[in-house]
């Protein structure tokens, strides 16, 4: 999952709690002493929540779909991919949300750790999380990641098995998702 799955899983709990879901990947380390309580527990949730999607059969099985010489850098892309799910299940083709709008708000008066300092303020300024909703802007984020990697662009030779893969993806995300709700005790929707 990534910002928008994140952040709707965390939409409940305090600005804080949303901010240290939303930064969590920018942060290294075991030890969240230096973080107030509720951001260190976001932090905490994101990493479960990651921990959760990451090792689930549903999403090991996607990964043995992608083509094996890309398989490594697969799991990026279904990160991406599930918030296109995530942004088309909220209906944000149709609409603003007020979540991501409180996301931005949140992400623009507070630092991100240098690891996402770059990348922040362009997800604020472009609007991802709601773009997210169009697949084809999620396939030109997913190349765009790739670009700050080293060497040759590995995401980009995968966007062509997202695309041909699309209905299986969004077969495996239907299924995975309310399991994920249900791990984590979330009512699905408000």
């Amino acid at each position: 999952m990534n910002f928008l799955a994140h952040a709707w899983l965390a939409r409940g709990g305090s600005d804080d709690f949303l901010y240290g879901n939303l930064i969590a990947d920018g942060v290294k380390g075991s030890d969240l002493s230096a973080w107030p309580g509720a951001v260190a527990g976001g932090i905490r949730h994101h990493r479960r929540v990651d921990a959760y999607v990451d090792t689930h059969p549903i999403v090991r099985e996607a990964r043995s779909r992608a083509p094996r010489p890309q398989r490594r850098y697969a799991g990026i892309a279904l990160d991406l991919v599930w918030d296109h799910f995530v942004a088309r299940e909220l209906g944000l083709h149709r609409r603003r949300s007020a979540l991501v709008l409180r996301s931005y708000d949140v992400l623009r008066h507070r630092p991100a750790p240098t690891r996402l300092e770059h990348m922040v303020p362009a997800l604020v300024a472009q609007d991802w999380l709601h773009r997210y909703a169009d697949f084809d802007f999620t396939c030109g984020a997913v190349r765009g990641i790739g670009q700050r990697l080293s060497g040759p662009n590995r995401l980009a030779e995968l966007v062509p098995w997202l695309q041909e893969d699309y209905v299986w993806l969004e077969r495996d995300f239907r299924r995975l998702w309310p399991m994920l709700l249900d791990e984590l005790e979330i009512i699905p929707y408000d």
